[in-house]
């Protein structure tokens, strides 16, 4: 199996591939303003297995395209939204991030929890503007420092992983650069990383492994997350993954 196969056996069948909650998902609904708008349509992109995707939902009146690039996790997805209730709502769509279809203005809003770091910041917000509806939403997760000054060890090893980690002032910047009146922000608590992401995926490891025979590709993958998941716990005050709200300015 190549890296890709090993990373959807590893994360497949959890509830999130990244750090995030559902109190958190609606929290971020309030601060955008779509509660108790109709026929709202919106566009969830990198949305895994469906955690923020059955989320929205639930809590909106809207018609949600759950976007990612493996069929395995949408798959999943549907799954959940059946057992949910809300798969009438919920419409699938294996695509990459970086060749998406949507009509020009077209959506009411865009979702993307922890995903948008496979384009960057910068890149992902500038290329799904022209989706949005003059006044549409966009809200996603980022990688985010917490401070100016953070320790080195933790330092070196996200500017390798994604060098476009920042504090949420230049996060917030190029919101502002790139047409979009920021709303809100808040930084995920350590429990979206810990009880919701990291100690879940802790529990697979002893199967994923066995079931793969103690490969060297196994053994590689889940030696890079518990180094994330040991820095994390010494450096959980300076990184976080930052919620980011914000609105589409008229052209």
């Amino acid at each position: 199996m190549d890296d890709i196969d090993l990373l959807i056996d590893l994360h497949g069948e959890a509830e999130r591939q990244g750090p995030g909650g559902e109190a958190q998902t609606r929290l971020t609904i309030t601060l955008s303003g779509l509660s108790g708008r109709k026929n709202l349509t919106i566009a969830d992109i990198g949305c895994g297995t469906g955690a923020s995707t059955i989320t929205l939902a639930s809590s909106l009146d809207a018609h949600i395209t759950a976007v990612d690039f493996l069929p395995a996790f949408l798959t999943t997805l549907n799954e959940r939204a059946r057992a949910a209730g809300v798969a009438e709502r919920i419409t699938t769509l294996a695509a990459s991030m970086e060749a998406l279809t949507f009509a020009p203005a077209s959506l009411d809003a865009i979702w993307s929890e922890g995903a948008i770091y496979n384009l960057g910041f910068e890149t992902g917000i500038r290329s799904w503007r022209p989706f949005l509806k003059p006044d549409g939403i966009l809200a996603v997760s980022e990688l985010t420092w917490l401070s100016d000054r953070r320790p080195a060890e933790l330092e070196d090893h996200w500017l390798e992983q994604y060098p476009q980690v920042a504090t949420a002032s230049a996060k917030m910047a190029l919101l502002e650069e790139h047409g979009y009146t920021p709303l809100g922000y808040f930084p995920l608590p350590e429990l979206c990383w810990m009880d919701n992401y990291y100690h879940p995926m802790q529990a697979r490891f002893e199967a994923f492994l066995a079931k793969h025979e103690g490969s060297a590709e196994a053994r590689a993958i889940v030696e890079a997350e518990r180094l994330e998941i040991g820095l994390y716990e010494r450096f959980s005050a300076f990184v976080s993954y930052g919620y980011y709200v914000a609105q589409k300015r008229p052209d």
